[in-house]
């Protein structure tokens, strides 16, 4: 990859989705973790950063996450909120609460990215604005992350970036490094890692550079398809279908 050409195709893609859509500015949901940096910093080179808006929404989140974005927001003269959203889900748990029984732990862990596409629609719609997708191709390719939450949006300027693709150029763009080398995490729960979910969902242990090397060669019809790992890995990326499509429509007669 020309990171400096990508660079340009990408922040040309989000002028034209912009002016196209005659909305006023973008909205997004910064983390603190690298996708979200990465798009908050094409945006404001895509646009004048007056015209970006991010939201920092932390429900029961560790603190560093807050901190972390909040420099990224600081680092890109970005206007920014904090939702403290903690309480509210808490009281959105009470609702839905059936027959007092707690909640699965995956239904209650998603339901924190769906609150959050909610904010930032939220706002969005009161300002104009377009909700940008943090997602990149490691992750959207095999259907880790959540159906209409972090992937509710309007438009995906890196989802076709894999991982390392999204450090190089985080580091081209000159991110700060912190946020280039905390381990990822979507912070679902208390000590949640990406790597360690994924290890676990796939039944072997992965980093996302190993993810990104099984992901190119399966693209290019490169191994074994008689390879547990590989085989494994397909098979989620089949399960997960259903998240990177549009709902089915029965035709009409």
């Amino acid at each position: 990859m020309n990171v400096e050409s990508e660079v340009k195709r990408i922040v040309e893609f989000i002028k034209e989705i912009v002016q196209e859509s005659k909305t006023k500015g973008i909205m997004i949901g910064l983390s603190g973790g690298i996708d979200s940096a990465l798009t908050a910093t094409l945006s404001v080179r895509a646009i004048r950063k007056e015209k970006v808006l991010a939201l920092i929404m932390p429900i029961h989140s560790n603190q560093d996450d807050v901190e972390d974005a909040t420099l990224v927001a600081n680092f890109l003269e970005l206007e920014y909120k904090i939702l403290y959203l903690s309480d509210v889900f808490e009281r959105f748990l009470d609702v839905l609460s059936l027959d007092h029984k707690p909640p699965k732990e995956l239904a209650k862990a998603n339901l924190k990215p769906r609150m959050r596409m909610c904010a930032l629609y939220y706002y969005a719609n009161h300002l104009n604005y377009l909700v940008a997708g943090t997602g990149n191709k490691s992750e959207d390719d095999i259907g880790y992350f959540t159906k209409y939450g972090d992937g509710g949006v309007d438009f995906h300027p890196i989802r076709h970036l894999y991982k390392h693709e999204v450090r190089e150029m985080a580091r081209f763009l000159k991110v700060p490094e912190t946020i280039i080398t905390r381990k990822p995490s979507a912070g679902l729960w208390e000590g949640q890692t990406d790597e360690g979910e994924l290890s676990q969902q796939l039944g072997f242990a992965i980093t996302y550079d190993y993810l990104d090397e099984m992901l190119e060669n399966i693209e290019q019809k490169n191994f074994d398809p008689k390879d547990e790992k590989y085989k494994k890995l397909v098979e989620l990326k089949k399960k997960n279908q259903h998240k990177i499509e549009l709902p089915p429509v029965l035709k009409r007669r």
